[in-house]
């Protein structure tokens, strides 16, 4: 696979990965808030708060259907704009949210809110890529995933609290914003990079799913990484029920969460630039152990903290590096392979929680969905191993021999 290179100085790189990065911290606080003030939601649009979850439901199915329909139809599209475009109907179907009076139309503003996260994801690392030096693009897309994670640390405290403050519908408004700075920052910084005019959405469909190692990268991404929902969906009752803390401790529990993310996002860029699927493999195994001792730890109080940090840490090394292998083994399906990593997680996300709420509401207590992450991320382990006997098999190399098999050398269409 190829991607399109440019050449740009260290300054007008840093400052147009920097601005994509604000893209997904716009993403990653609109996605997060909605948890942090559901009572709120489900009292203002009058419906129950079980019932009014389903709208995080609602996102998620939107990422994962908005995925290969925006990719399909965008391969050939000059990315700049498409960025822009994208990341301007996120912020109008928030204003929607803002304004929505039922729980039918939050419900359909939240599904179309959802459908260009992972396709701005996908498109905004392939930018960054094409911008950074060879020896730098890991840690590139890195930085934009960065983004998403120090939301959970700064953007989602901060919407969260406008919310609490100004009413729930003024922390969509406060998202919309963050989106119409971005789109500001795009046109300005990010300097133009051309679609693949050779490409069509068909033609990248075809080229991406028939694809061996596409299906056992996304497999072991929508399965391995699903053991981080198990345990996060149910944080804040494990704290205070098993690990016997008060709730007012809950907070920092999610700060450990997300200051893991930012720190593991970080890590796997570095260490991509090294080697993209040993450490995608190593990342997984260590996965296994982490879960182990957050079920053994869960008991005994402020010890889970650096437990729950490492969760989140080893988790997102896993996911930046997920990034880098799809994009890999996509061929010249390089815009849809960049962007189905989010629904791959989108489907961890739904399977890691489900699996979880199972074993809980079979009275094996809050513990138990550390277990479960344990055995998603063996089984997430055993697709690696799997997808590493076929490059074997099939190139007579390991994948665990180097780095990302990138070609930065194409010159930019």
């Amino acid at each position: 696979m190829t991607l399109p290179a440019t050449s740009t100085g260290g300054r007008t790189f840093a400052i147009a990965v920097l601005s994509l990065a604000v893209g997904g911290f716009t993403i990653g606080t609109t996605e997060f808030v909605t948890m942090g003030l559901l009572p709120r939601i489900a009292d203002g649009i009058g419906v129950s708060e079980p019932t009014a979850g389903h709208v995080i439901s609602a996102y998620a199915i939107g990422v994962v259907v908005g995925v290969p329909i925006l990719s399909f139809f965008a391969a050939r599209l000059p990315r700049r704009g498409l960025l822009v475009a994208l990341m301007a109907a996120y912020g109008v179907f928030n204003l929607v949210s803002a304004a929505a009076s039922s729980y039918g139309l939050l419900f359909a503003a939240r599904f179309f809110d959802g459908l260009p996260h992972g396709a701005y994801f996908g498109v905004a690392s392939l930018v960054a890529a094409s911008l950074a030096p060879p020896h730098r693009r890991g840690r590139a897309i890195a930085s934009v995933m960065l983004g998403l994670s120090v939301a959970n640390v700064a953007g989602v405290p901060v919407a969260t609290w406008v919310g609490q403050h100004l009413g729930w519908r003024a922390a969509y408004v406060l998202t919309a914003g963050l989106a119409l700075v971005t789109v500001v920052l795009i046109l300005v910084f990010v300097p133009s990079v051309a679609g693949d005019r050779n490409a069509t959405g068909r033609g990248e469909a075809r080229e991406f799913f028939r694809r061996k190692q596409v299906w056992l990268t996304m497999t072991a991404g929508a399965v391995g990484f699903g053991g981080l929902f198990a345990v996060y969906s149910y944080i804040a009752t494990t704290v205070t029920d098993v690990s016997g803390l008060t709730e007012a401790t809950v907070p920092v529990f999610l700060l450990a969460f997300g200051l893991g993310m930012t720190i593991g996002t970080w890590v796997g860029g570095e260490l991509a630039d090294w080697s993209v699927f040993r450490t995608l493999l190593w990342s997984s195994v260590v996965s296994v152990a982490v879960m182990i001792a957050f079920w053994a730890v869960a008991p005994y109080g402020w010890w889970l903290l650096p437990v729950v940090f490492l969760t989140t840490a080893i988790g997102s090394v896993t996911v930046t590096n997920l990034q880098l292998r799809l994009m890999d083994v996509a061929g010249d399906a390089v815009t849809l392979g960049a962007a189905m990593n989010h629904a791959a997680l989108n489907v961890a996300n739904a399977l890691g929680a489900w699996l979880g709420g199972i074993v809980i509401a079979a009275g094996h207590g809050y513990r138990a969905p550390a277990l479960v992450g344990a055995v998603l991320s063996v089984a997430g382990v055993g697709m690696l191993l799997w997808s590493a006997a076929v490059d074997r098999r099939t190139t007579g190399e390991v994948p665990a021999a180097g780095t990302s098999r990138l070609d930065p050398t194409e010159a930019r269409r």
